[in-house]
């Protein structure tokens, strides 16, 4: 770090972190953005449903939108953020290691962690390959191959098997431990051709690296390319920072997260978040348009602030 002092701390530096510097770095405010090094889409070699950028590894994303913030002066630093705290008009924000810096706003923008269930957690180690969370961002990629669907509660599981079906007409939903589905969803798969597995779920079956299967408790097999355990997942927002702080929060069918504006701002003054740890659904593109209106956000309020400095000094 060149200074102690910044305008803007950003922290998180994935697609909604690097957006918002970049716009408060072309609104010439001293922006710090730090890294921890742990995006969420770690394990995905592409991504899809960006503009221009379709098909790219999210990692080149990154690289390439570090180099942006640098351009026009943002600066960065690796490593985690220990705690943030106010002091008095501005912010204190802690390094791992002791240091501070003093900001005058933050946004957070951590993201999120996905969690799956213990007992799926065999299924972890293909995590991203072809074992999948999101049909937006890996169903063309998975198109017209056989696919599954795990979920948590019969709610998720409708939701997420009449979505997959949209890729591929050989979708079979695992009830796994779902004791109960009505008839009237079970008349909905059924239309749409979607089959129906009972029991419970023991572990992914995989032949030269690739899935072949989902093995059952019983020890019989289905033949799956790729399975999409989204609604099965516990979604933990890296939140932190924003519950020290009490920010305001709601329950939303993915979980309980921190409310922020149009503009990101949360419930305390001078903090603002955006992308996944506030939104959980938001792909690439929608959390660094997020970060971009975010951006937006905190400039107005640093441009209010400083005018009510230069007001006060013409009193």
């Amino acid at each position: 770090m060149t200074q102690n002092s910044f305008d803007v701390a950003v922290i998180g530096a994935g697609a909604a972190g690097l957006n918002a510097a970049l716009i408060l770095g072309q609104a010439r405010r001293s922006v710090i953005v730090f890294d921890n090094g742990s995006p969420r889409n770690a394990a995905a070699d592409h991504m899809n449903g960006f503009l221009s950028r379709d098909g790219m590894n999210p990692a080149e994303l990154l690289t390439i939108g570090r180099g942006e913030v640098r351009k026009f002066g943002g600066e960065f630093h690796d490593g985690t953020v220990v705690s943030v705290t106010r002091d008095g008009e501005k912010f204190s924000v802690e390094l791992a290691g002791g240091s501070k810096i003093q900001v005058r706003k933050v946004l957070v923008s951590t993201g999120l962690t996905d969690r799956l269930p213990v007992e799926l957690d065999v299924f972890g180690e293909r995590w991203g390959r072809d074992v999948l969370h999101c049909p937006y961002c890996h169903g063309y990629g998975v198109r017209d191959q056989p696919l599954g669907v795990i979920a948590k509660s019969a709610e998720f599981a409708m939701h997420q098997a009449l979505m997959v079906r949209q890729w591929s007409d050989d979708v079979v939903l695992f009830l796994h431990r779902i004791t109960e589905l009505s008839s009237e969803d079970r008349e909905k798969l059924a239309a749409r051709g979607i089959s129906i597995v009972e029991g419970e779920v023991a572990g992914p079956v995989v032949e030269d690296d690739r899935l072949v299967g989902v093995r059952l408790a019983d020890g019989s097999v289905v033949a799956r390319s790729a399975v999409f355990v989204g609604g099965a997942l516990t979604m933990d927002p890296n939140d932190a920072i924003l519950r020290a702080f009490g920010a305001q929060r709601a329950e939303t069918m993915m979980g309980d997260f921190v409310t922020v504006d149009m503009m990101g701002a949360t419930s305390v003054p001078g903090v603002f978040a955006a992308g996944n740890v506030v939104d959980p659904g938001a792909q690439v593109i929608m959390a660094a348009a997020a970060g971009a209106k975010a951006g937006a956000g905190i400039n107005m309020m640093l441009t209010n602030d400083d005018l009510e400095v230069a007001l006060a000094l013409r009193s």
